[in-house]
């Protein structure tokens, strides 16, 4: 049974969901609009019955607090490591998607002592360039044009669910579910604030802030990067690049993923945070 808790981490209020017993795994979820509730459902079915999982909302996500803060990665970091300190389950099996991939990836560096196993999933920071160059520079500092998508979200699914193209091998074969926790969550009155907040923290006329390029020889924990072999926001020559340099780093490409394994292939994402958690 999945049970809903709520911590509060250097002031702010942190919610979070676990269920299941075993070696801990910690799963951190994507930005734009996402949450704990969002990406990870299906993951946390398949792995509960073996292990401990912990699935918190980023701060200023889902039902975490939005609260006046820095939102850039080396800040989520400190939020998700008050967090384990808390509920004293270090080290754990620490999967992140997209942004959660780069919390993870920074926390790793900051606090090996938290971090058994990493499985960085399409992750931030592994590279500069924005996705889109200017454009993505422009969108970042005209905030106005995120606030206009999501209400025009929340009042067609149809729209949100023709959203997910983006990050998404093949809109037809998405589950259903998955559409409909986007839609519910893009309803929240903060949907996109969190977001906004971490483009104005790390988007910048350079690219992004926060890389990790020059600091993979120093990431040392066991790590498993996962990959979607059609990602068209973050390329996948950039996970080649990391497992190159990270010490004895495995990258597995998914080939019928894009952005959102979670959802698109949860059978295999699980497998491999299974693998990661056994050392296999």
């Amino acid at each position: 049974m999945i049970a809903d808790e709520t911590l509060t981490v250097d002031g702010a209020r942190i919610h979070y969901r676990t269920a299941g017993d075993g070696r801990p795994v910690v799963l951190l979820h994507g930005g734009i609009i996402d949450a704990a509730h969002v990406s990870w459902p299906p993951v946390v079915d398949r792995l509960t019955p073996e292990h401990r999982v912990v699935a918190p909302d980023l701060l200023g996500y889902g039902e975490s607090e939005l609260a006046e803060d820095t939102y850039s990665i080396p800040r989520h970091a400190e939020i998700v490591a008050g967090l384990l300190d808390s509920l004293d389950c270090g080290p754990v099996t620490l999967v992140g998607l997209s942004l959660g991939g780069g919390v993870a990836i920074q926390l790793a560096l900051d606090r090996p002592d938290l971090v058994e196993t990493l499985v960085p999933i399409d992750p931030f920071g592994l590279g500069r360039d924005l996705p889109n160059g200017r454009l993505s520079l422009l969108l970042a500092r005209v905030q106005v044009c995120n606030r206009l998508a999501i209400a025009a979200f929340r009042r067609s699914r149809r729209l949100t669910r023709a959203s997910l193209d983006g990050i998404v091998h093949d809109l037809d074969a998405l589950p259903e579910a998955a559409v409909d926790a986007v839609y519910e969550e893009v309803q929240r009155p903060t949907a996109g604030a969190a977001f906004r907040r971490f483009r104005d923290a790390e988007v910048t006329r350079h690219g992004y802030r926060t890389t990790f390029t020059d600091r993979y020889g120093d990431v040392g924990v066991p790590t498993r990067l996962l990959h979607g072999a059609h990602d068209e926001l973050f390329p996948v020559d950039w996970a080649e690049r990391a497992a190159d340099a990270i010490p004895g780093a495995e990258l597995h490409v998914l080939d019928d993923c894009a952005h959102w394994a979670p959802r698109e292939n949860p059978d295999a994402v699980a497998s491999h945070v299974e693998s990661a958690v056994s050392g296999r």
